[in-house]
C-alpha cells in the first residue's frame, strides 16, 4: 500500500515538471504600429479664420400680412367697420344660389380686403326676398352664404375665417314689396366679427 501511494506521488510529481519545463507557444510578433504623422511633434492650434460677414438681410412681410400702419381700419372698432364695411354684398337671380359675373368681380375685391386684413374673421349671411316659405328662404339663404364663402376659398382665403349663417327674408336692405326692393333683399352680406 506505502508502494502504490509511492507511486502515485512519484507520478504526480512528473507531470508537475513535465509541465514546467515546457517553453509557451508563440506565433510570430506583430510589428509595434507606424506612429502617425507629426507623432512626437508638440501639437499646434489652429485658430480658424474669421467667419465671413452676411450681408443685412431685408425684412420680409409675409403676402397674406402687409403692412397696414396708420391704416384707421386697424385702430376703428368692429361696429365702425362694419358700418362702412369694405366688405361688398353680393347679390342673387330670383330662386338661385349661384353668383354671375358681377357678384365674382366684388368677391374677388372683398377677397383682397381679407388678405390686406389677414386675421379678420368674418360672417357671411344669406338673405333672400319675401317671397317664399319661411323655411324655404332659410335653406336659400344657406346655399347663398356657402356658395359665398366657397367662392372666397378658391381666391385664397381661409376656411377657419369664414363664418355662415342664414336669416332668410327676416332682414330686409329695402322693405319694399316691389322688384327692385326684392333684388336688393337677395344676397350674401358680409359682417366682420373677429380680427
Amino acid at each position: 500500500m506505502k508502494r502504490q501511494h509511492l507511486f502515485a506521488t512519484l507520478l504526480v510529481a512528473t507531470m508537475f515538471a513535465a509541465c514546467a519545463k515546457k517553453a509557451p507557444v508563440t506565433g510570430p510578433t506583430a510589428p509595434a504600429p507606424a506612429p502617425f504623422p507629426g507623432a512626437g511633434q508638440p501639437t499646434q492650434t489652429q485658430t480658424p479664420p474669421p467667419p465671413k460677414e452676411l450681408p443685412p438681410q431685408p425684412t420680409l412681410i409675409p403676402p397674406d400680412q402687409p403692412v397696414t400702419t396708420g391704416d384707421p381700419l386697424m385702430k376703428a372698432a368692429i361696429e365702425d367697420i362694419n358700418k362702412d364695411s369694405p366688405l361688398k354684398p353680393v347679390f342673387f337671380a330670383y330662386d338661385s344660389d349661384a353668383l354671375d359675373d358681377a357678384a365674382r368681380q366684388t368677391m374677388a375685391g372683398n377677397a383682397e380686403v381679407l388678405k390686406k386684413y389677414a386675421t379678420w374673421v368674418v360672417t357671411i349671411e344669406g338673405h333672400c326676398d319675401e317671397r317664399g316659405t319661411a323655411e324655404y328662404n332659410l335653406a336659400l339663404g344657406d346655399r347663398r352664404a356657402i356658395a359665398a364663402k366657397n367662392y372666397l376659398m378658391t381666391l385664397g382665403v381661409a376656411a377657419d375665417r369664414l363664418r355662415t349663417v342664414s336669416f332668410g327674408n327676416e332682414f330686409p336692405f329695402d322693405p319694399g314689396h316691389s322688384d327692385a326692393a326684392w333684388s336688393k333683399n337677395r344676397r350674401a352680406h358680409f359682417m366682420l366679427t373677429a380680427r
